[in-house]
């Protein structure tokens, strides 16, 4: 009931709603590869608190989750590891490719390396890509604001953060 004493009434989209719910309740997969797990970590402490934006439950069951966060490098012998973890998460599903390792395979991409794979996006579809060396727990908070507003929104096609500009001695 509103102040004025009338019925205020809204009417929506069951799907729109339910879209809702989902953004703001996201509960991210335990799974750190590389050096970006400890970022990935530290996002979830109490000086970034992801609690505060409904994704600071990290569940170790792939059953219980919604959100894969892929933090660091990924190498041949753990993409069927990925793969078979990303199936057994429930729909809908999503995927941060957190780091220049889990994005498009780091500083190890170099003709003829056989061991890691160049970007989680060849084993899994990625939505959002994270940027940085390791990438500050700050870029993580705002990956997980920009996969609330694509859930909300509907938005199919994958976003990718910008890079942040190197700091140099003047800076």
């Amino acid at each position: 009931m509103a102040l004025s004493g009338k019925l205020d009434v809204l009417f929506t989209k069951i799907e729109d709603l339910l879209n809702m719910a989902r953004a703001n309740s996201l509960w991210p997969m335990t799974f750190g590869l590389h050096c970006c797990a400890i970022e990935m970590m530290s996002s979830a402490a109490s000086r970034f608190d992801l609690d505060r934006f409904g994704a600071g439950v990290f569940r170790p069951s792939p059953r219980q989750c919604d959100v894969m966060i892929v933090a660091g490098t990924v190498s041949r012998k753990m993409a069927p590891k990925i793969k078979m973890l990303w199936d057994q998460m429930p729909a809908p599903k999503y995927c941060i490719a957190l780091g220049g390792c889990a994005s498009a395979g780091g500083p190890f991409v170099y003709p003829g390396q056989y061991a890691i794979v160049e970007g989680v996006d060849k084993i899994v579809p990625v939505d959002i890509y994270i940027p940085g060396c390791p990438p500050r727990p700050e870029a993580l908070v705002n990956g997980i604001l920009m996969l609330q507003d694509k859930i909300r929104n509907k938005n199919k096609a994958p976003i990718k953060l910008p890079e942040e500009p190197a700091k140099g001695k003047g800076a």
